[in-house]
């Protein structure tokens, strides 16, 4: 391995690691379950994203062949993750109207 994609995968590495902590402080900041599922859904769907390009490049410089099954990883998490994040916030809305909340968003039409 190059010590050039050794700080390539570093760097990618560390940027994933921030953006993951940037996810946590605004899951812990945020002010309601809405604005807290918008920081964690996006940063660290980034920061997978960087982790599995890191992983793709390490192991394509490693074996010297292109190694790209570590992107099925972000492909499958880019499909799952809006789909998840949009079930719990129509069961959060559906709790919320259930429950007599003024402030709930209006069903979905």
């Amino acid at each position: 391995m190059t010590p050039v994609a050794d700080a390539i995968v570093a760097v990618l590495l560390l940027g994933s690691g921030l953006l993951v902590l940037v996810a946590a402080v605004g899951l812990l900041r945020l002010p309601d379950f809405f604005s807290r599922m918008h920081a964690p859904s996006i940063a660290s769907t980034l920061g997978t994203w960087l982790a599995a390009l890191a992983t793709a490049i390490h192991f394509t410089a490693h074996q010297g062949a292109p190694m790209l099954s570590a992107w099925l990883v972000a492909v499958v998490l880019s499909v799952t993750a809006p789909v998840t994040t949009a079930f719990l916030a129509r069961a959060s809305a559906f709790r919320r109207r259930a429950g007599g909340d003024e402030d709930a968003p209006p069903p979905f039409a």
